[in-house]
């Protein structure tokens, strides 16, 4: 990511927080791109080539029709909705543990 864009992206989550009235709170998009820079940090950029070229050869388009047809539309939103928890749970004991 450039880092202007970045930079940005930063900004607007200070002032997302700043608005919350609370002082170490986290947003979701701080901790994606705290532990998207922590993954990068770690993995380096090799790591992310390899699991991208991992993924078109195992699932790609035909895989995730296949899911859509097994499961339907509905298992989507379940999912998505399970992550989110999950994501909240995490940022919910990262400032406990501050």
């Amino acid at each position: 990511m450039p880092e202007d864009i970045a930079n940005k992206a930063d900004m607007a989550d200070q002032e997302e927080t700043e608005e919350q009235g609370d002082k170490g709170k986290m947003t979701v998009s701080e901790a994606g791109r705290k532990g998207g820079k922590a993954t990068s940090e770690k993995y380096g950029r090799q790591f992310y080539e390899e699991i991208g070229e991992k993924g078109g050869k195992i699932g790609g388009p035909k895989g995730g029709r296949a899911t859509k047809e097994k499961y339907g539309h509905g298992f989507y939103e379940k999912i998505g909705h399970k992550g989110g928890q999950e994501v909240k749970r995490l940022i919910e004991e990262g400032k406990k543990a501050e």
